[in-house]
Formats: structure tokens, sequence, C-alpha cells
């Protein structure tokens, strides 16, 4: 498809941008010509990033980044005269995360982008239907556009059980302290010298709130640092609070010596984008792990957005920093009613880890039950097989099931860990001079990127990416509590990898163990066996180390026939 621009150019689809007919309440007239509106643009790297660095195995420095794999300065000059040539102003520039904020009116935009904005009467909600549509001589340097439409993109996978009183707290209700007792999070550390980010598009907090969160569990209140992204600043007031709430409260008691830098950004694609980009190219806060805990089921979502979110991901893994995103809250069907199977994004992109829920029994600091969150009532753990990610190389031994749509295709898996996530008994959080109990899978983002920032402490280095280190290691070897027990709708728990807990929730100091050593838990598929001969249908080898070096070399040979597993060395 293609069509004519400005001054004659032609005008071709980009790839991925389509948008389906909102469905909204109001009159829709067309946006006013006016408007003054600010569009982010994403650019293609200069170099692709090295596939060492998708797999955990290398590390980028943030100026080596920058040279090698940010925007190539003349493809912005290319941007800049598409921009002047469409009476379009250039806002900002940033070279590492390949973005431009171009601002003109709506007129202007219309005719440079080839798309009607529509408003809806009596409002802010600007609309768009159909692709966008870019010059024929910026084809493969545009990647994505993101702010003509800006409708609500997000929800945060948080419910509020009931409210509590300072004399009528629920004993059961779980603080982060319990859960990191439970979890067996590791001691001598505090997450002193970390940052962990935290994305919210909407709400705020109140520092009375946090100081009576913390002190309630004997902790000092932790720096937390606002980072203001397209506008938005912390500004309680809203339902959305709660989420901020439980956010930093279950991040800071995880992690108490940790500082916490909040990034709020407007609920839009473009919002979403410009805060996980702030965040992880922040050369200010330097958040070393990074808390999600919003999204909305795949079919929600350009795939123009999804590619350029995961992209940022991969940005994060390049540079060594670990990104979980709950992986939502209504089961397999992520609150979408078309009777298909539905993964939620971001925690569906393969450079992100995705985090599921779980039921927690425990008596003390003893767990005497896990099993799979489903209150069979419509709220349960998200989890599937994406439709919009190809399954990563280290998960194609996981035993990702094939999707139960039609088609059943084999995807990405979701999700890669889990926690407690469960209204009954809940997380405590402390809430306009209340406690209060909540529910959701997004307190299970927050409390790995917490115990993240332990290791990272307790390591000395930042582990980065944490899906390439975890998986192939998911049966008898530590680090997992499996859940075995329940399902989410479509997907049911089973021993090892499932599409309802992953691998199962933490325990802590099994999991910094098998993180240790020189090559931790980077168990990759064997697939020369001569020094061990055929094998059978069922059984897997698996081997980590340095193949120059084969005394260094371990070798994990797995039969699924009997759930046997086998540790050994290649002899020098």
């Amino acid at each position: 498809m293609s069509t004519e621009g400005k001054a004659g150019e032609e005008l071709v689809e980009l790839a991925g941008s389509h948008r389906n007919r909102a469905d909204i309440s109001g009159t829709l007239i067309d946006a006013p010509a006016d408007d003054v509106v600010i569009v982010t643009i994403v650019l293609r790297r200069k170099n692709e990033l090295p596939a060492e660095t998708m797999r955990g195995r290398a590390r980028l420095s943030r100026a080596e980044f920058a040279s090698r794999h940010g925007v190539d300065p003349a493809d912005i000059e290319r941007v800049q005269a598409f921009a002047q040539r469409s009476d379009l102003r250039v806002v900002q520039t940033d070279m590492a995360s390949r973005r431009v904020q171009l601002e003109g009116t709506v007129a202007a935009l219309q005719q440079a982008f080839g798309v009607r904005l529509q408003a809806v009467a009596g409002g802010t909600l600007r609309l768009r239907e159909g692709s966008i549509m870019i010059p024929a001589s910026l084809q493969g340097v545009v990647l994505d556009v993101f702010g003509l439409d800006n409708r609500p993109q997000a929800e945060p996978h948080v419910a509020v059980a009931a409210d509590k009183t300072f004399a009528g707290i629920t004993p059961a209700d779980y603080t982060a302290t319990d859960l990191a007792a439970l979890y067996d999070f590791p001691g001598g550390v505090n997450g002193s010298g970390q940052t962990i980010g935290i994305i919210e598009l909407g709400g705020g907090y109140a520092y009375r709130d946090l100081d009576g969160y913390f002190s309630s569990i004997n902790l000092a209140t932790p720096v937390v640092t606002n980072v203001s992204v397209d506008g938005a600043v912390n500004a309680p007031g809203s339902n959305n609070d709660v989420e901020v709430a439980l956010d930093i409260e279950v991040a800071g008691g995880c992690a108490p010596g940790a500082n916490i830098a909040v990034y709020f950004a407007p609920n839009t694609a473009q919002g979403f984008l410009d805060a996980v980009s702030t965040a992880v190219h922040d050369q200010a806060n330097r958040p070393a792990t990074i808390s999600i805990s919003w999204g909305r089921a795949e079919v929600g979502w350009t795939a123009q957005a999804m590619q350029a979110m995961d992209q940022v991901f991969a940005d994060a893994a390049a540079l060594g920093i670990s990104v979980f995103v709950a992986a939502a809250d209504h089961g397999s069907a992520d609150n979408v009613n078309d009777n298909l199977a539905h993964a939620d994004f971001p925690a569906s992109s393969p450079n992100a880890t995705g985090c599921g829920g779980t039921h927690l029994d425990s008596n003390g600091n003893t767990i005497t039950n896990e099993v799979v969150w489903n209150n069979n009532n419509g709220w349960a753990t998200g989890g599937g097989v994406s439709d919009q990610f190809a399954l990563p190389t280290w998960q194609q031994n996981a035993g990702v099931p094939a999707s139960v749509n039609p088609g059943n295709r084999v995807g990405r898996g979701v999700p890669d860990v889990a926690g407690a996530a469960d209204g009954s008994p809940g997380f405590r959080v402390y809430l306009q001079g209340a406690f209060i109990t909540v529910w959701g899978t997004s307190g299970v983002a927050p409390m790995w990127a917490g115990l993240t920032a332990l290791f990272n402490q307790a390591l000395g280095h930042d582990i980065g990416a944490l899906n390439p280190l975890i998986y192939g290691r998911q049966a008898g070897l530590g680090g997992f509590h499996d859940v075995t027990v329940g399902n989410n709708g479509a997907y049911a728990a089973g021993p090892g990898w499932d599409a309802c807990t992953g691998l199962g929730s933490p325990d802590g100091n099994a999991l910094l163990a098998a993180l240790r050593g020189p090559y931790p838990m980077m168990w990759r598929p064997m697939d020369n066996t001569a020094l061990f001969g055929p094998l059978n249908d069922g059984q897997h080898l698996f081997w980590t180390g340095d193949l120059a070096r084969p005394g260094d070399v371990q070798v994990l040979f797995y039969d699924a026939n009997d759930s046997n597993w086998w540790l050994g060395a290649v002899a020098p």
C-alpha cells in the first residue's frame, strides 16, 4: 500500500502499525487541526546487538552501547530533513535509545504520516484507525511511531481485597519481609549499592504512607527518586495509587538497602515505551533491575509497539539490567472474551522475565503448600504461549506446549518464574493512612526485582537477563520451588516448567548458590554426542563451561522417561 505525502513524496505502510477501531463510548469527531502533539519515533540500530549479549554471556558499557548500537547520526539527519519539510519540529533526540521526538499540529502530523486522527467530543482522547504511513525514503530507517493515538494501553495487575486498620491487621497478610523469609532470601545483603527501577503509568504515593509501611516492618524508608516521563509526575489520588504503593513497598521491603527510582509516565503506548526506554538508559539512577506490573493481552497491542518494547528489553539485557514483568491476573484468557488463550505483554517479551502467581500457605517461616493461583472466579495467574514471539533458544528444552488456540502455534512460553499472588492471605500494603490487603501478580515482579538486587550485591556483579541463566536446570537442581498442582484455565501445572508458574517460586539461597561459579547456570543443549553415544527418545544432554578447556565443561544428562538427572564433568 502506498500514497502520496507532502511535496509529492511516496508514503508506504509502516509494518505492524495497524490499529483497530477503538471500542469506546462517546461521539467521535475530527481531532482539532491546530492541536499540538508530540510523537516518538524509534529508529533502527547502527549495528545489531551481538547474540552473546542476549544470552547473558556478554555485557556492554553504556558508552560502548551508544557508540556501536545506538542510532546512526546519518539516520537522525534523515529524520530531521523529513521533519523540516513536514512542518514538524525536533523536540528531543536520544542516541542510545534511538528515539526522536517530533512536535507538530494534528494537521501536519496527519499529512506527514498519512493518518486520520479523531477525538472524543469533549475529551482529550485521540484515536487513529488503520496503518501509519512513512516516506519511502525512511522505510527501514523508521521502525516505530508512537503518540498519534493516546488511548489507554495497559492495566495494573492488582486488586484490593479488604481494608485493614491498625488495630485489626490480619496476621496472615504477607509483608515483603514475610515473603523474603518464606522464600529464603539471602542474608548478609540488603541491596546496598543497587537501584531498583519501577515503571508506573498513573497514580502516585505519599511519603507518610511509605514511612507507615516501613516502620511497621522495622525498616528505614528507602530513598525514592521520582522520574517524570512525557510530563507525568507522582500524582496520588487515584485507584492506581494501590499499584504504586505495592511496588515500592514490596521492592523496598525485599531489598531495604537499595535505592528506588520510580518512572511516572502517561498510560499510553508512547508513555509506556518512553518510560521503559528512560529507565534502561538512565545515566543518573542506573537501575540494575526493573519491575513492571502493567500490561495487556498481546491482542491489545500493535505488532509495532511490541517489537519496539522488546528491543528496549534487549537493550537492558546487553547492559546487564534484569527486567521483571507481572504475567497478569485473569488466567489464560487474560481478560479477553473471545474463547481463546492469550499471553500478556510485556511479560511475553523474550527479553523480560515473566512473573506468574501462586497460592501460598505457610506456618511461621515454613512453606506448607504452594499451588497455582486460581480462584475459579476470573482471578488467576496469567500464562500461556505467545502469539507474537517465537520460542527462544534457551526455552527450547523446557517443554513449552503448543498453543491451545487453533493452529497450535509453538511460541514463547510465559511465565518464567512465580511467587505468592493470591488475595488469601494477600499482600499487606499501607495506603492513605491504613493497611489494605491486595492481590495480583503485581506483587511478584517487585519481589523478584528486590531478590535480584540482593543477588547482584552478593555476587559483586549484576546478573542481567535472568532467563538464559535459569532454563535447563528446572528439575532437582535447586533454586526453585516447583509448583506442580493447579491450572490457570487452558494450561495446567506439572513438574518442571509450565505455563502457569514457569520454573516455580524462588528458593533464594539455593538460587544464589546456583548463580555462583565461573559458569553460572548457563546451560545449553548439547548437539554433539560423540563422547556419549546416541541418545534414546526422551534423553537430553546439556553443557556449560568453556569448550576450549574440556576439564571445565560440565555435562547434565536428563532422562524424561524416569525423570532422572546426572551431573558430571568432561575429562581433559
